[in-house]
């Protein structure tokens, strides 16, 4: 988001603890519940990766924010709220169920279940149109790019739902994401 606004930034990268995944002390001095991704600027903290964008949409002036239209605005709200509290709680419960081992057999078939659910009514609303919120790429599209970067590797998807492999192919060719993954550096989707 930060590269596609033009904003000038600094990486900070904190290591989580393999094992139980929590934070450093070192980023729980930033934010009390050691959240990631979290912004730092002019004094405050932005928290919830959602709130961090449309705080940088307001700082741009609107770049990169709803639509004018409607519906296309509604669409906008819903994919900021849906990538984080409907799509990336499957992908997580299959993260934590698939480093369980032999203990989280007998949910895995479920969480994947409910994981697919959440895929094929994305892959449905790529048919429609090429970006989340409309014809033009938005935050909406940064925002959902995480989890299905995450449900691709996740879900093995690739061939299976063309429509998010060929969204995916797209935020991958812009010149934004490859300037943060030159600075910020590589990342796992875990």
């Amino acid at each position: 988001m930060l590269e596609e606004l033009g904003l000038d930034y600094e990486v900070k990268r904190y290591e989580r603890d393999r094992k139980t995944m929590l934070a450093p002390s070192e980023l729980k001095a930033v934010h009390p519940l050691g959240k990631s991704p979290v912004v730092e600027h002019d004094g405050r903290v932005v928290a919830e990766t959602a709130t961090i964008l449309e705080y940088l949409v307001a700082l741009a002036e609107g770049h990169l924010g709803p639509p004018e239209d409607a519906d296309g605005a509604l669409r906008w709200r819903y994919f900021l709220d849906y990538a984080e509290g409907s799509l990336m709680p499957p992908l997580l419960l299959k993260l934590v169920i698939d480093r369980m081992g032999p203990f989280g057999w007998p949910a895995r078939k479920i969480v994947t279940s409910m994981a697919m659910t959440h895929i094929d009514y994305v892959e449905s609303e790529l048919v429609r149109r090429s970006w989340f919120a409309g014809d033009s790429f938005s935050a909406a599209d940064i925002m959902m790019s995480f989890p299905l970067e995450a449900a691709r590797q996740r879900l093995k998807l690739d061939g299976r739902r063309p429509n998010i492999c060929e969204w995916l192919d797209k935020v991958h060719q812009r010149p934004a994401y490859a300037a943060a993954l030159e600075k910020g550096g590589p990342y796992a989707y875990a």
